[in-house]
């Protein structure tokens, strides 16, 4: 990503992100819904947002076989030894699964291999580990058992459908500490950093006749036009 795209995408939050592409059309505005953060970065970094091209990990109930996509995943290789440095690694699990599909360990390696956060559609463990980390790992729900007990990955570098949001390689994963996580797809960056200077002036000018006393919905209809 271009020094000066992350720059101007750093002056945002993802709620705006989020206002953008529901402009767009983009499905479920790019939010990543119901992740619990288990690890974030410490210090004078606590509150910072991390923003980075996407690589993706799909895991397999263990003994299915799925129809599509084609397994991927080099053999005599660890998945977590594969990561896409500078990345930010997305990673879904089989529905309905207790398991965890990425643990301490799993992090470490990531973080060696220069991933700058992992989001989990399904289940991490050894949240302690996962805190040393100091990356940012969020995932839906926790476990205290292996990927060994019911998940394989399956391929890397596919695209995901997580709650009906597309995340695929090369994406956008703008992570925002105080308001969540949203994708913005890597063909939508441009338009995305085109309307959200508009958009961030006609909330401001919403907020400011609020205050002076007009209703939400006049300031609405005279600055957003709806």
């Amino acid at each position: 990503m271009p020094p000066a795209t992350l720059a101007r995408l750093e002056q945002y939050t993802a709620c705006d992100i989020s206002d953008a592409l529901l402009k767009l059309k983009v499905p479920g505005a790019g939010f990543i819904a119901d992740l619990n953060p288990y690890s974030t970065k410490s210090g004078k970094d606590a509150d910072t947002l991390t923003i980075a091209p996407v690589s993706t990990i799909l895991f397999a109930a263990k003994g299915e076989a799925l129809s599509e996509p084609q397994p991927n995943v080099p053999k005599d290789t660890h998945w977590s030894d594969a990561t896409e440095p500078g990345t930010f690694v997305v990673m879904k699990q089989p529905s309905g699964q207790t398991n965890a599909i990425c643990g301490g360990i799993m992090a470490l390696r990531m973080k060696m291999r220069d991933a700058k956060g992992i989001i989990v559609a399904g289940r991490v463990r050894d949240v302690q580990e996962l805190k040393s980390t100091n990356l940012p790992i969020l995932a839906h729900g926790l476990s205290t058992v292996g990927s060994g007990g019911g998940s394989v990955p399956w391929a890397m570098q596919v695209p995901l459908d997580i709650n009906g949001v597309t995340v695929s390689p090369g994406d956008i994963a703008f992570q925002d500490p105080v308001n969540g996580v949203v994708i913005i797809p890597k063909d939508k960056v441009d338009q995305v950093l085109e309307m959200l200077p508009n958009l961030i002036a006609a909330d401001d000018k919403v907020k400011q006749d609020v205050l002076k006393g007009m209703s939400v919905y006049d300031a609405f209809k005279l600055h957003r036009g709806t």
